[in-house]
């Protein structure tokens, strides 16, 4: 035991354990700690994935857009698949 008090006295100072308190209080602690950091970068990555699945979808509509506006067999190619019609002299099998 007196062994470790020397080692104590000999090495660790008022200084250097007041730095390493305050250093654990600001990474560990504080509001805007590490570990919430790294959380919020995280969230932040799924974010920007939501964001790019979102955009990659708001340029597919647009385009389908683009074309029923344009292109009359395209359209009727849609309304035929989502609605379910069919000229009079046809015969419509639906499979799911």
């Amino acid at each position: 035991m007196n062994e470790f008090l020397n080692w104590c006295r000999r090495y660790l100072s008022f200084t250097l354990l007041a730095a390493l308190i305050v250093l654990s209080i600001v990474l560990f602690f504080n509001e805007n700690s590490l570990i919430s950091t790294i959380g919020q970068e995280r969230r932040i990555d799924e974010l920007n994935a939501m964001i790019e699945e979102a955009t990659d979808t708001l340029v597919y509509y647009r385009d389908l857009n683009r074309s029923l506006n344009n292109d009359r067999e395209t359209m009727e190619r849609i309304v035929r698949e989502q609605h379910h019609m069919q000229h009079p002299d046809e015969d419509v099998y639906i499979i799911e």
